[in-house]
């Protein structure tokens, strides 16, 4: 009897370990399924984008200076005084430059009457040919004598370099005003541009990127024109970017105003795609894969990917293996196996930022 009893249990047990080794052989099916997060591929143009502050500039700003020395007469206009090209804004005393010039010209008469003589008397072979080459030479010396007379009696006076705004004045009558002193500071009207500084890691990739930024008087992105990238970073280590400013039919934004401007980087290859950079595994011999899920049976199967190069907001940029709209395991990637199935993380409300709830 005892006997019998034992081999009952024995029967007993060995129908357990048949039913749980069941479905292939393998303990993991009869675990739950590993919570995982989806994500689902977006192309390099959708999925890099980055956002830098920015200032409105004028896209000519300039200090107006005389180019010669001399007591401050009058200045036309004053700090927010709209200006237009050619229009004279500032002088000073011109007087000491005027006999300056009455001076030079009445040199100039004397010494060009007495090369005119000279010349003709050579034309007749009278005069000597060193009499002909003073004579010429001479007339040459003062003739530079009188236009630079001429040239700054003219610089005693400022007319404006374009149509602009008077921004600032910064010396008033009657100051006396040394040569490259700045009298009036203009900036231009009508065209604007925006300056911002990008780091290393974006500046290889700015050439080909799309900028947009938002203003509250204009419905919608307004698209911005690259102008120039500077070739050298500052003392921050960023890289000055000038965008230019479109037309927008409305008020333009005023020079000083801050914004924020979106950077999106799109790629020249099609099949190019961002990924988070946890969806990336690597195995021993550095071979990249990640996890693609099957939403039809919630398995997951293994897909070898290139890797292009890392981004600086936490993503991947893959050059092959992945195509848009393919859903991969972006977290939790690190001990699957292939064939096996998953249970996908429920996204965290809009409320619950960094689903921390």
């Amino acid at each position: 009897m005892r006997m019998k009893t034992i081999m009952l249990k024995c029967g007993a047990v060995t129908a357990i370990a048949a039913a749980l080794c069941g479905c292939g052989g393998s303990k993991v099916d009869t675990m739950a399924p590993p919570a995982v997060q989806l994500y689902t591929v977006e192309t390099a143009a959708t999925g890099i984008c980055h956002q830098y502050p920015g200032k409105v500039k004028a896209a000519e700003e300039v200090n107006m200076a005389f180019k010669v020395s001399g007591t401050l007469m009058a200045i036309h206009v004053d700090a927010g005084t709209y200006v237009h090209a050619g229009q004279l804004i500032a002088e000073i005393d011109p007087r000491d430059y005027q006999l300056q010039v009455d001076a030079v010209e009445a040199e100039y008469q004397q010494i060009a009457a007495d090369a005119q003589r000279v010349i003709a008397l050579y034309g007749d072979s009278v005069a000597t040919a060193a009499d002909y080459d003073r004579a010429r030479y001479g007339l040459q010396q003062i003739t530079a004598k009188r236009d630079n007379a001429r040239n700054q009696l003219a610089d005693t006076k400022i007319y404006a370099p374009f149509d602009g705004i008077v921004q600032d004045r910064f010396f008033d009558p009657p100051t006396v005003i040394g040569a490259g002193m700045p009298v009036l500071s203009i900036v231009s009207q009508g065209k604007q541009e925006i300056e911002i500084n990008i780091p290393a890691t974006a500046y290889r990739s700015a050439s080909r990127a799309r900028f947009t930024t938002a203003f509250d008087f204009v419905d919608g992105a307004v698209p911005l024109t690259l102008i120039s990238i500077a070739p050298k970073a500052n003392a921050n280590q960023l890289y000055t970017v000038r965008l230019a400013i479109p037309p927008t039919g409305a008020s333009l934004p005023a020079p000083g105003m801050n914004v924020m401007v979106n950077m999106a980087i799109t790629d020249d290859a099609d099949s190019a795609v961002v990924v988070p950079s946890p969806a990336v595994v690597a195995d021993d011999a550095d071979n990249c894969y990640v996890w693609v899920f099957n939403p039809e049976d919630s398995c997951v199967s293994r897909r070898s990917v290139a890797v292009d190069r890392l981004t600086a907001d936490g993503m991947t940029l893959l050059s092959d293996g992945l195509a848009t709209g393919e859903v991969i395991v972006a977290a939790g990637a690190h001990h699957l196996t292939d064939a096996q199935r998953v249970k996908p993380m429920e996204a965290p409300a809009k409320s619950n930022i960094g689903g921390l709830l």
